[in-house]
Protein backbone atom coordinates (compact mmCIF):
# COMPACT_ATOMS: atom_id res chain seq x y z
CA UNK A 1 0.00 0.00 0.00
CA UNK A 2 1.38 3.37 -0.82
CA UNK A 3 -0.26 6.44 0.08
CA UNK A 4 1.00 9.88 1.23
CA UNK A 5 1.76 8.71 4.72
CA UNK A 6 4.14 5.83 3.53
CA UNK A 7 5.85 8.52 1.15
CA UNK A 8 6.74 11.07 3.51
CA UNK A 9 7.41 9.02 6.51
CA UNK A 10 9.85 6.34 4.25
CA UNK A 11 7.77 3.50 5.29
CA UNK A 12 5.98 0.02 4.03
CA UNK A 13 2.71 0.09 5.58
CA UNK A 14 0.34 2.63 6.13
CA UNK A 15 0.30 1.88 10.34
CA UNK A 16 1.82 3.88 13.23
CA UNK A 17 2.61 3.45 16.65
CA UNK A 18 1.44 6.68 18.52
CA UNK A 19 3.21 7.54 22.03
CA UNK A 20 1.63 5.81 25.02
CA UNK A 21 2.81 6.53 28.58
CA UNK A 22 4.90 4.25 30.03
CA UNK A 23 4.32 1.97 26.93
CA UNK A 24 6.03 3.43 23.78
CA UNK A 25 9.63 1.93 24.88
CA UNK A 26 12.37 0.43 22.41
CA UNK A 27 11.62 -2.95 22.38
CA UNK A 28 7.81 -2.20 20.99
CA UNK A 29 9.00 0.91 18.57
CA UNK A 30 11.29 -1.16 17.10
CA UNK A 31 9.30 -4.27 16.46
CA UNK A 32 6.79 -1.96 14.78
CA UNK A 33 9.66 -0.06 12.62
CA UNK A 34 10.97 -3.85 11.85
CA UNK A 35 7.26 -4.87 10.70
CA UNK A 36 6.92 -1.95 8.16
CA UNK A 37 5.27 0.43 10.24
CA UNK A 38 6.04 3.63 12.16
CA UNK A 39 6.91 3.65 16.18
CA UNK A 40 7.28 6.69 18.36
CA UNK A 41 9.08 6.34 21.79
CA UNK A 42 7.39 7.99 24.29
CA UNK A 43 9.54 10.93 25.81
CA UNK A 44 8.19 11.72 28.52
CA UNK A 45 8.31 7.97 29.88
CA UNK A 46 11.73 8.64 30.06
CA UNK A 47 12.57 10.37 33.98
CA UNK A 48 15.17 12.75 32.07
CA UNK A 49 16.56 13.61 28.36
CA UNK A 50 19.32 12.03 29.11
CA UNK A 51 17.23 8.78 29.76
CA UNK A 52 15.66 9.17 26.60
CA UNK A 53 18.93 9.58 24.68
CA UNK A 54 19.46 6.04 26.17
CA UNK A 55 16.55 4.94 25.15
CA UNK A 56 16.72 6.60 21.62
CA UNK A 57 20.15 4.44 21.27
CA UNK A 58 18.72 1.21 22.55
CA UNK A 59 16.13 1.29 20.10
CA UNK A 60 18.80 1.56 17.09
CA UNK A 61 20.20 -1.32 18.86
CA UNK A 62 17.03 -3.52 17.81
CA UNK A 63 16.51 -1.80 14.35
CA UNK A 64 17.82 -0.38 11.42
CA UNK A 65 14.63 1.68 10.55
CA UNK A 66 13.31 4.65 10.88
CA UNK A 67 11.59 5.41 14.16
CA UNK A 68 10.02 8.65 15.71
CA UNK A 69 9.98 10.46 18.98
CA UNK A 70 6.66 11.37 20.77
CA UNK A 71 6.67 14.83 22.63
CA UNK A 72 3.22 15.56 24.12
CA UNK A 73 3.14 19.01 25.73
CA UNK A 74 0.28 19.43 28.95
CA UNK A 75 0.21 22.01 31.23
CA UNK A 76 1.81 21.45 34.68
CA UNK A 77 2.43 22.86 38.05
CA UNK A 78 5.81 22.29 37.56
CA UNK A 79 6.49 21.54 33.68
CA UNK A 80 9.20 18.78 32.60
CA UNK A 81 12.05 20.48 30.52
CA UNK A 82 10.37 20.21 27.22
CA UNK A 83 13.59 22.00 25.55
CA UNK A 84 15.89 19.41 27.40
CA UNK A 85 14.02 16.20 25.92
CA UNK A 86 13.66 18.49 22.14
CA UNK A 87 17.44 19.11 22.11
CA UNK A 88 18.36 15.17 22.94
CA UNK A 89 16.10 14.14 19.95
CA UNK A 90 17.79 16.96 17.66
CA UNK A 91 20.98 15.64 18.88
CA UNK A 92 20.27 11.87 18.63
CA UNK A 93 19.38 12.76 14.42
CA UNK A 94 15.61 11.29 15.26
CA UNK A 95 14.28 11.93 11.93
CA UNK A 96 10.33 12.34 13.20
CA UNK A 97 8.55 13.86 16.16
CA UNK A 98 5.17 13.62 17.46
CA UNK A 99 3.71 15.97 19.73
CA UNK A 100 0.35 15.82 20.79
CA UNK A 101 -1.50 17.95 23.54
CA UNK A 102 -0.45 21.47 23.43
CA UNK A 103 0.36 24.24 20.59
CA UNK A 104 3.55 22.84 19.23
CA UNK A 105 4.59 26.20 17.76
CA UNK A 106 7.57 26.77 20.02
CA UNK A 107 9.11 23.32 18.90
CA UNK A 108 8.36 23.79 15.26
CA UNK A 109 11.20 25.88 14.44
CA UNK A 110 13.76 23.84 16.19
CA UNK A 111 12.57 20.36 15.00
CA UNK A 112 12.34 21.99 10.88
CA UNK A 113 15.74 23.49 11.27
CA UNK A 114 16.93 19.56 12.05
CA UNK A 115 14.98 18.00 9.16
CA UNK A 116 13.09 16.91 11.24
CA UNK A 117 8.99 16.01 10.19
CA UNK A 118 6.49 16.74 12.58
CA UNK A 119 3.48 14.84 12.88
CA UNK A 120 0.79 16.32 15.05
CA UNK A 121 -1.84 14.66 17.03
CA UNK A 122 -5.53 16.68 17.27
CA UNK A 123 -8.81 15.81 18.37
CA UNK A 124 -10.64 18.82 16.04
CA UNK A 125 -11.14 20.18 12.16
CA UNK A 126 -10.14 22.96 13.49
CA UNK A 127 -7.29 22.02 15.53
CA UNK A 128 -5.92 20.08 12.63
CA UNK A 129 -6.39 23.04 10.21
CA UNK A 130 -4.60 25.10 13.17
CA UNK A 131 -1.71 23.10 13.02
CA UNK A 132 -1.69 22.98 9.86
CA UNK A 133 -1.63 26.55 8.89
CA UNK A 134 1.28 26.40 11.64
CA UNK A 135 3.67 24.31 9.20
CA UNK A 136 3.21 20.42 10.42
CA UNK A 137 4.03 18.15 8.20
CA UNK A 138 1.27 15.65 9.20
CA UNK A 139 -1.96 15.56 11.66
CA UNK A 140 -2.77 12.21 13.33
CA UNK A 141 -6.82 12.81 13.82
CA UNK A 142 -8.17 11.50 16.64
CA UNK A 143 -11.68 10.14 17.02
CA UNK A 144 -14.01 10.16 19.89
CA UNK A 145 -13.19 6.32 20.28
CA UNK A 146 -9.59 6.80 21.50
CA UNK A 147 -7.82 6.13 24.43
CA UNK A 148 -6.61 8.95 26.64
CA UNK A 149 -7.54 12.41 25.56
CA UNK A 150 -10.47 12.25 23.07
CA UNK A 151 -10.71 16.47 23.26
CA UNK A 152 -14.12 18.14 24.38
CA UNK A 153 -16.23 17.64 20.89
CA UNK A 154 -17.47 13.94 21.59
CA UNK A 155 -16.77 13.44 17.75
CA UNK A 156 -16.30 10.21 16.46
CA UNK A 157 -14.29 9.04 13.60
CA UNK A 158 -16.51 8.20 10.84
CA UNK A 159 -17.80 11.87 11.05
CA UNK A 160 -14.59 13.36 12.12
CA UNK A 161 -12.19 11.58 8.95
CA UNK A 162 -14.00 13.11 6.17
CA UNK A 163 -14.87 16.18 7.52
CA UNK A 164 -10.80 16.51 8.16
CA UNK A 165 -10.14 15.35 4.60
CA UNK A 166 -12.60 17.90 3.41
CA UNK A 167 -10.94 20.71 5.27
CA UNK A 168 -6.97 19.63 5.19
CA UNK A 169 -4.37 19.61 2.30
CA UNK A 170 -1.54 17.76 4.13
CA UNK A 171 -1.29 13.78 4.81
CA UNK A 172 -2.80 12.94 8.28
CA UNK A 173 -3.53 9.61 9.71
CA UNK A 174 -6.59 8.21 11.40
CA UNK A 175 -6.89 7.54 15.16
CA UNK A 176 -9.33 6.20 17.90
CA UNK A 177 -10.64 3.09 17.35
CA UNK A 178 -8.36 0.92 14.92
CA UNK A 179 -7.06 -2.69 15.15
CA UNK A 180 -7.26 -4.64 12.64
CA UNK A 181 -7.50 -4.19 8.58
CA UNK A 182 -11.58 -3.67 8.33
CA UNK A 183 -10.38 -0.56 10.19
CA UNK A 184 -7.75 0.38 8.06
CA UNK A 185 -9.69 0.16 4.70
CA UNK A 186 -12.49 1.88 6.29
CA UNK A 187 -9.99 5.54 7.28
CA UNK A 188 -8.58 5.24 3.35
CA UNK A 189 -12.05 4.60 2.13
CA UNK A 190 -12.83 8.35 4.75
CA UNK A 191 -9.96 9.82 3.28
CA UNK A 192 -7.29 9.42 5.69
CA UNK A 193 -3.60 8.24 4.01
CA UNK A 194 -3.17 5.60 7.75
CA UNK A 195 -3.85 4.65 10.78
CA UNK A 196 -2.77 5.21 14.08
CA UNK A 197 -3.04 2.79 16.80
CA UNK A 198 -2.60 2.48 20.31
CA UNK A 199 -4.33 0.06 22.59
CA UNK A 200 -3.90 -2.54 20.03
CA UNK A 201 0.23 -2.41 20.12
CA UNK A 202 -0.29 -2.87 23.86
CA UNK A 203 -2.21 -6.53 23.05
CA UNK A 204 1.07 -7.62 21.37
CA UNK A 205 4.52 -10.15 22.38
CA UNK A 206 6.90 -6.82 22.41
CA UNK A 207 4.51 -4.54 24.43
CA UNK A 208 6.69 -4.33 27.51
CA UNK A 209 3.16 -4.06 29.90
CA UNK A 210 2.51 -7.09 32.10
CA UNK A 211 0.56 -9.95 30.97
CA UNK A 212 -2.04 -9.06 32.82
CA UNK A 213 -3.18 -6.16 31.35
CA UNK A 214 -2.58 -7.73 27.85
CA UNK A 215 -5.40 -10.64 28.64
CA UNK A 216 -7.66 -7.74 30.36
CA UNK A 217 -7.79 -5.96 26.85
CA UNK A 218 -8.43 -9.68 24.98
CA UNK A 219 -11.30 -9.92 27.70
CA UNK A 220 -12.72 -6.70 27.54
CA UNK A 221 -15.60 -5.27 25.47
CA UNK A 222 -16.22 -1.40 23.74
CA UNK A 223 -18.19 -0.51 26.95
CA UNK A 224 -15.34 -1.31 29.26
CA UNK A 225 -13.90 2.00 29.25
CA UNK A 226 -15.11 4.66 31.84
CA UNK A 227 -14.76 8.62 30.53
CA UNK A 228 -13.00 10.76 33.60
CA UNK A 229 -12.66 14.66 34.13
CA UNK A 230 -15.92 15.57 32.16
CA UNK A 231 -16.56 17.87 34.56
CA UNK A 232 -13.20 19.81 34.48
CA UNK A 233 -13.40 19.71 30.51
CA UNK A 234 -10.08 17.42 30.60
CA UNK A 235 -11.82 14.63 29.64
CA UNK A 236 -9.43 10.98 29.16
CA UNK A 237 -10.62 7.44 28.03
CA UNK A 238 -9.45 5.33 30.69
CA UNK A 239 -9.89 0.91 31.18
CA UNK A 240 -12.77 0.41 33.64
CA UNK A 241 -12.00 -0.51 36.66
CA UNK A 242 -12.58 0.44 40.65
CA UNK A 243 -10.08 3.15 40.85
CA UNK A 244 -11.40 4.93 37.61
CA UNK A 245 -15.46 4.28 38.49
CA UNK A 246 -14.31 6.14 41.85
CA UNK A 247 -13.17 8.89 40.17
CA UNK A 248 -15.99 9.11 38.23
CA UNK A 249 -18.79 8.98 40.68
CA UNK A 250 -16.67 11.24 43.34
CA UNK A 251 -16.35 13.93 40.10
CA UNK A 252 -20.07 13.59 39.43
CA UNK A 253 -20.62 14.55 42.89
CA UNK A 254 -19.11 18.14 43.36
CA UNK A 255 -15.20 16.50 44.08
CA UNK A 256 -12.63 18.78 42.17
CA UNK A 257 -9.40 17.66 40.91
CA UNK A 258 -6.97 17.92 44.51
CA UNK A 259 -10.25 15.39 45.79
CA UNK A 260 -9.16 12.77 42.94
CA UNK A 261 -5.12 13.43 42.75
CA UNK A 262 -3.91 10.89 44.51
CA UNK A 263 -6.31 8.30 42.69
CA UNK A 264 -5.06 9.33 39.68
CA UNK A 265 -1.10 9.70 39.74
CA UNK A 266 0.52 8.51 36.67
CA UNK A 267 2.93 6.61 38.91
CA UNK A 268 -0.08 4.56 39.94
CA UNK A 269 -0.92 3.53 36.85
CA UNK A 270 2.69 2.69 35.89
CA UNK A 271 2.42 0.20 38.78
CA UNK A 272 -0.37 -1.48 37.10
CA UNK A 273 1.47 -1.84 33.88
CA UNK A 274 4.70 -3.21 36.02
CA UNK A 275 2.75 -5.74 38.43
CA UNK A 276 -0.43 -6.40 36.75
CA UNK A 277 -2.62 -5.03 39.67
CA UNK A 278 -5.60 -3.79 37.22
CA UNK A 279 -6.67 -2.04 40.07
CA UNK A 280 -4.39 -0.17 41.01
CA UNK A 281 -4.40 3.06 38.97
CA UNK A 282 -5.78 4.42 36.27
CA UNK A 283 -4.61 3.06 32.62
CA UNK A 284 -5.76 3.85 29.38
CA UNK A 285 -7.64 1.72 27.19
CA UNK A 286 -9.55 2.63 23.88
CA UNK A 287 -12.84 1.23 22.83
CA UNK A 288 -11.07 -0.77 20.20
CA UNK A 289 -10.58 -3.14 22.96
CA UNK A 290 -13.56 -5.13 21.80
CA UNK A 291 -11.94 -6.04 18.70
CA UNK A 292 -8.70 -7.61 20.01
CA UNK A 293 -8.93 -10.83 20.62
CA UNK A 294 -5.30 -12.41 20.40
CA UNK A 295 -1.74 -11.25 21.39
CA UNK A 296 0.24 -11.50 18.46
CA UNK A 297 3.82 -10.03 17.51
CA UNK A 298 4.01 -6.55 15.70
CA UNK A 299 4.65 -8.10 12.50
CA UNK A 300 2.13 -10.94 12.88
CA UNK A 301 -0.40 -8.03 13.81
CA UNK A 302 0.64 -4.92 10.63
CA UNK A 303 0.79 -8.34 8.18
CA UNK A 304 -2.67 -9.43 8.99
CA UNK A 305 -3.65 -5.83 9.33
CA UNK A 306 -2.28 -5.01 5.41
CA UNK A 307 -3.57 -8.22 4.13
CA UNK A 308 -6.89 -7.81 5.76
CA UNK A 309 -7.19 -3.75 4.51
CA UNK A 310 -5.87 -5.54 1.01
CA UNK A 311 -8.80 -8.00 0.78
CA UNK A 312 -11.37 -5.84 1.36
CA UNK A 313 -10.22 -3.26 -0.89
CA UNK A 314 -9.73 -5.39 -3.77
CA UNK A 315 -11.98 -7.90 -3.53
CA UNK A 316 -15.34 -7.28 -1.82
CA UNK A 317 -15.68 -3.89 -2.03
CA UNK A 318 -14.81 -4.32 -5.65
CA UNK A 319 -17.79 -7.39 -5.81
CA UNK A 320 -20.13 -4.67 -5.14
CA UNK A 321 -19.64 -2.90 -8.24
CA UNK A 322 -20.75 -4.83 -11.17
CA UNK A 323 -21.62 -4.37 -14.85
CA UNK A 324 -24.72 -2.30 -15.59
CA UNK A 325 -27.71 -4.39 -15.88
CA UNK A 326 -28.50 -5.03 -19.52
CA UNK A 327 -31.65 -2.98 -20.91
Amino acid sequence: MRTRFTELFGVEHPIAQGGMQWVGRAPLVAAVANAGGLGFITALTQPTPEDLRAEIRRCRELTDKNFGVNLTILPAIVPPPYAEYRQVIIDEGVPFVETAGSNPVEHLEHFHSAGIKVIHKCTSVRHGVKAQNLGVDALSIDGFECAGHPGEDDVPGLILLPAAADALEIPFIASGGFGDGRGLAAALALGADGINMGTRFMATVESGIHQNVKDRLVEAGERDTQLIFRQLRNTARVADNAVSREVVEKLKAGAQFEDVRDLVAGKRGAVVYETGDLDHGIWSAGMVQALIRDIPTCEELITRIVREAEEIITSRLAGFVGAPAAV
